[in-house]
């Protein structure tokens, strides 16, 4: 019997027989892993537990807590729900059902308009698959037979898949009791494991992301291997809703999107101030960190997206405008501009690095259905900043933003996690530059201890990119940093500077954001702290309530005397009961509330009433004073 060698994660080797499958390994290796086996991973590619080995390779098993088993348990979950669908409207058609973020979907062309009842029976449905065990297999088809087979299923969307494909592709399908998909797979051994389920909604989405074609009946849901671990996200979900920064944002009048302008938000008074805030602390950063700040214009002509490379890898996103009879585009990223700012001046080896910021609105297309609050929209503020430096700088340079990035994440109290994201298909530039930047990047997180998840193909077209993810206070996570290291912008633009040698050289830049979207970064504070703002970036830090007219002079005094130190303060001087101007400042989430009476009058005091602490009783006005100094100055949580 011939043998292969089987190398596991740990670096520990196996020998076994030749075609021995990925459950017989995990079954070798523990009962409890192979009941927890979702799938395999064999030399890198993610593949069913079925799979059988017939070389020596790397194999690891993967389990629902690994992010790939994640992937392939809720693809199988979405394959169930398919199930479920056509078994109780045979009518329908099947469009496309990948595993998401935290879950799943499949997009349905039904003339049945599906609601939440039917989001109810469709869930009782696929428990009853689950609980027939039915098996998932694999077949494969030519191209022109799995055509056939799917005509006379009438999956037209099915149809128009495979004729995509190459004429000589083999084409892969899984069955499971009555029911059979096209997928590339992988998928579970059989639907038994998907314990816990839940229908989330139903949206609306075109046929391949092209508002041209068929508008289909979206039906999101999720799934996880125990109840427990269901109950836990749906509670995370509830507290996402309450969260959430629309509904909070209104109620604290921050921000509002208008019909006028969809995509395009408002900043209200109080909202403009917590921006205010933030670029304050963004600008004091920035300074420490050595970065000079520029502006450049929102609109500029076709020629410069051209050499950017904008106009023709980015055009579908970009506003245009007809100026004088020649084009101009609004600008969707500020680097073009700050690439001409570096041209305005002769530069020497000497002046480097060269660190330049840029506060700078921009403007995407995006569709009307992907808008979303804050978090999605057509007109925001990008934290940008260009590093023009020597190529021995890049390592230094590299983790020097990283280290300002943490500064300020941890600044708000968040955990992050780092990806590095490598060349996708549509690039610019040699395969050698690209190596040498991955590698720079690469270099650079090592060296700081940073642990980094590969992202291979998502770089941006010009470079490839170090993406910072933030996690939130209920373990949501966020994309927001990004390091860009780029060999392609100043060859576009012709960028040199004058070496040792007194010849002209190309210099490298990093593009990078801390907050990224501002827009987006404050959308994400909102639901992070639920509106409960720290002292330091709260809008309104102290609300003063005075309990009757005849102490609105002494709490105009307290007014003053906390204006004179910069605090942002406000008297709720309405002729309300004290305790319904308490409620009101409750739901303004205001810091501190002082309450104003007789007593405090008298002895020229203030009764102070925490947020966040409830009571604190009779203060000193100067004591109260300092210590909400003491936290604005300190930025304190």
């Amino acid at each position: 019997m011939e043998q292969i060698k089987i190398t596991l994660k740990d670096g520990s080797e196996k020998v076994c027989k030749k075609g021995i499958t990925v459950i017989e390994i995990a079954k070798e290796i523990s009962g409890r892993l192979a009941k927890e086996a979702v799938a395999g991973e064999v030399d890198g590619k993610t593949v069913d537990l079925t799979y059988s080995i017939m070389k020596d390779s790397q194999v690891n098993i993967l389990k629902f807590d690994d992010e790939k088993g994640k992937e392939v348990f809720r693809h199988t979950s979405s394959h169930i729900l398919a199930q479920a669908v056509k078994r109780l409207f045979p009518n329908t058609k099947l469009a496309i059902g990948p595993a998401i973020e935290n879950g799943f979907y499949y997009d349905f062309d039904s003339d049945h308009r599906f609601t939440e009842s039917d989001l109810e029976k469709i869930e009782k449905e696929m428990k009853k698959i689950v609980s027939e065990n039915l098996e998932l297999e694999r077949f494969e088809l030519p191209r022109d037979e799995a055509i056939k087979y799917m005509k006379e299923r009438e999956e037209n969307y099915k149809v128009e898949l495979i004729e995509d494909l190459p004429e000589d592709a083999v084409i892969s399908f899984y069955k499971q009791g009555d029911f059979v998909d096209l997928c590339a797979g992988p998928h579970l051994i059989s639907t038994k494991p998907v314990k816990a389920i839940k229908l989330l909604s139903v949206a609306g989405a075109y046929w391949r992301g092209d508002e041209k074609r068929e508008m289909l009946q979206r039906i999101y849901g999720t799934s996880f291997p125990k109840q427990k671990l269901l109950e836990e996200y749906i509670h995370r979900l509830e507290e996402a809703k309450k969260r959430d920064h629309r509904k909070i944002g209104k109620e604290l009048k921050l921000f509002t999107i208008l019909e006028e302008g969809p995509g395009f938000p408002f900043f209200l008074p109080k909202g403009t101030q917590l921006k205010n805030t933030l670029m304050e602390y963004w600008r004091e950063v920035h300074r420490k960190w050595g970065y000079v700040e520029v502006e450049t214009p929102i609109i500029l002509n076709r020629k410069l997206w051209e050499t950017s490379g904008h106009w023709y890898h980015y055009k579908e996103n970009m506003y245009t405008v007809k100026i004088d009879e020649e084009d101009y585009a609004i600008k969707p990223m500020n680097c073009p501009g700050g690439m001409l700012v570096y041209k305005t001046d002769m530069h020497s080896y000497r002046d480097f690095p060269i660190r330049m910021g840029e506060v700078g609105r921009v403007h995407r297309h995006e569709l009307s259905g992907a808008l979303h609050g804050l978090m999605r929209v057509r007109a925001f503020t990008q934290d940008d900043a260009h590093i023009f430096m020597l190529p021995e700088q890049i390592k230094d340079e590299i983790k020097g933003v990283a280290k300002l990035i943490d500064e300020v994440y941890t600044r708000f109290g968040f955990k992050y996690k780092v990806e590095l994201s490598t060349r996708p298909e549509d690039s610019m530039g040699s395969d050698e530059e690209w190596e040498m930047a991955e590698s720079a990047l690469k270099a650079a997180l090592e060296e700081l201890g940073l642990e980094y998840k590969l992202n291979e193909g998502d770089g941006a077209f010009y470079g490839p990119k170090i993406d910072f993810h933030l996690e939130d206070c209920i373990g949501r996570t966020w994309q927001c940093g990004t390091i860009q290291l780029d060999f392609q912008l100043p060859q576009r633009f012709d960028l040199t500077y004058i070496g040792k040698d007194g010849e002209k050289h190309r210099p490298v830049v990093i593009h990078r954001v801390a907050f990224g979207s501002i827009e987006r970064f404050i959308g994400i504070l909102i639901e992070h702290f639920a509106g409960k703002f720290p002292t330091w970036l709260a809008p309104v830090q102290v609300k003063v309530l005075p309990i009757a007219d005849k102490f609105m002079d002494y709490a105009q005094k307290i007014v003053e005397m906390m204006k004179e130190k910069g605090i942002r303060v406000e008297i709720d001087d309405r002729n309300e009961k004290i305790g319904y101007k308490i409620r009101e400042a409750q739901l303004e989430k205001v810091p501190y509330m002082i309450i104003i009476g007789e007593k405090e009058q008298t002895s020229n005091t203030i009764s102070v009433r925490s947020r966040d602490e409830g009571e604190l009783g009779s203060q000193e006005i100067q004591s109260f004073i300092k210590r909400v100094e003491d936290e604005i100055k300190n930025r304190k949580l």
